[in-house]
């Protein structure tokens, strides 16, 4: 993907449905040519329809592909994409979630050499954060003029101008400032600040921590700028309220640091600190038993097969096609409702799923053979990774579309229509 591609995904992407990114986003080539296989055979078949532009089926059809991609991750998570692997993932505890978040990352030929840890944290991870001076709502002292300052962060240096009207206030400009630095998503957000009817421009960095040798994460500066300096000075933006520092914590008594409050520990787990310990109070960190890992998957895989069904609900009353995807998943689960009650998962008149959790680990608990217990809801996510997968393929196919034409049958030729239909919608705007 290349860098105007990537912007424009990264722009629309973020604007209607920002996903995380897994590590399962990333793929082989063999996959990406079976992919494209698929595509070009859908293509071939598929009939002319004409090209769909309304912004609100444009955003139906992206939100549907993404939500479709974060349920077909959610299983992937899960071992799902691996023969037998499902609902086989270990999960880890912590005894104050307060303090720090754990999971399990490490595979189960890992297992045997797993072992717990103990963790006290002493500080978190912390942002810089840049407050300006707190200025009336009153016409600007500024000269009318073109201004310019500049940010540094990362090693590079990014120059933001701006004009200043004749009867232009403190406040448009603050606005202006805020607007110009959030929409150039180089690593700093800002923000207004309000005290007394004075407001102040806040800027604080996306990023935590130190890096080696360096005491701060971005400076603003008009020195060496291209236009007219003096705003720096005159909005106060070059002072630090917030020094950035680094997390700092022990595990197993041994000190350590981190500039950020997400790290792996020894390739086995990934852990979040949240909060501060009581001081001498470490917590434990540690591998939950088999059926409480088994609950907590089965809980991950309702959690996302429920999100996706309100995320395509959301649209009933626009889209009128996203009726029969709620029927199409409802009837996946409805072909293994008994089985799926039988193990504590109840189908909703919403086509959601509900978790009985009592009856879930008694099931797992009496269970002989986990794998032929809970072999139905496999086979349900199995039917659930294949619907995603055609869903992710073609969402134009749950858009209201008027068709043009039938294609002659068995004179077909390869088109790319459908799918610049779909792609399409990201550059859509752009030049």
């Amino acid at each position: 993907m290349g860098p105007v591609t990537n912007t424009v995904y990264n722009n629309y992407l973020s604007t209607y449905t920002p996903k995380p990114l897994t590590k399962y986003d990333s793929h082989k080539k063999s996959e990406l040519r079976n992919v494209y296989n698929s595509i070009v055979k859908l293509n071939k078949d598929a009939p002319w329809y004409l090209p769909t532009t309304s912004k609100d089926a444009q955003q139906y059809a992206v939100d549907l592909k993404e939500n479709a991609r974060g349920l077909r991750n959610t299983i992937a998570q899960l071992g799902g994409l691996e023969k037998d692997g499902l609902f086989r993932k270990k999960s880890a505890f912590s005894t104050d979630e307060n303090v720090a978040a754990v999971s399990y990352i490490g595979g189960e030929d890992s297992l045997a050499d797993v072992s717990g840890f103990q963790l006290e944290v002493h500080s978190l991870a912390a942002s810089q954060e840049n407050l300006g001076l707190f200025l009336p709502n009153e016409k600007v002292a500024l000269p009318t003029d073109t201004y310019s300052f500049d940010i540094g962060i990362n090693d590079m240096s990014y120059e933001f101008q701006f004009s200043v009207g004749e009867d232009e206030t403190n406040r448009d400009i603050q606005d202006r400032l805020v607007r110009l630095i959030n929409n150039s998503d180089i690593g700093i957000r800002a923000s207004l600040a309000e005290s007394e009817g004075r407001t102040s421009l806040r800027l604080t960095s996306e990023n935590t921590g130190l890096a080696p040798g360096k005491d701060y994460i971005f400076t603003v500066t008009d020195d060496r700028t291209s236009k007219t300096a003096g705003t720096v000075e005159y909005f106060g933006l070059d002072y630090t309220s917030r020094d950035p520092g680094n997390a700092s914590f022990s595990i197993n008594g041994e000190e350590n640091t981190a500039p950020s409050n997400h790290f792996t520990y020894d390739k086995l787990y990934e852990v979040h600190l949240r909060g501060i310990s009581p001081k001498g109070q470490p917590l434990q960190v540690g591998l939950k038993t088999d059926i409480e890992s088994l609950t907590d998957n089965v809980y991950h895989l309702v959690g996302g097969y429920n999100d996706f069904i309100k995320a395509a609900s959301g649209y009933l009353e626009t889209q009128s096609r996203s009726r029969q995807l709620i029927r199409e998943m409802s009837g996946i689960a409805s072909v293994y409702e008994s089985s799926l009650e039988s193990m504590g998962l109840n189908l909703e008149s919403d086509g959601t799923l509900a978790v009985d959790k009592d009856t879930l680990q008694q099931t797992a608990a009496e269970s002989d053979d986990i794998n032929e217990t809970f072999g139905s809801l496999k086979n349900f996510s199995n039917m659930l990774l294949r619907k995603t997968n055609q869903v992710s393929l073609n969402p134009m196919d749950y858009v209201e579309k008027v068709m043009v034409a039938y294609k002659n049958p068995g004179r077909n030729f390869i088109n790319p229509y459908v799918t610049s239909s779909y792609t399409g919608m990201m550059f859509d705007g752009y030049y």
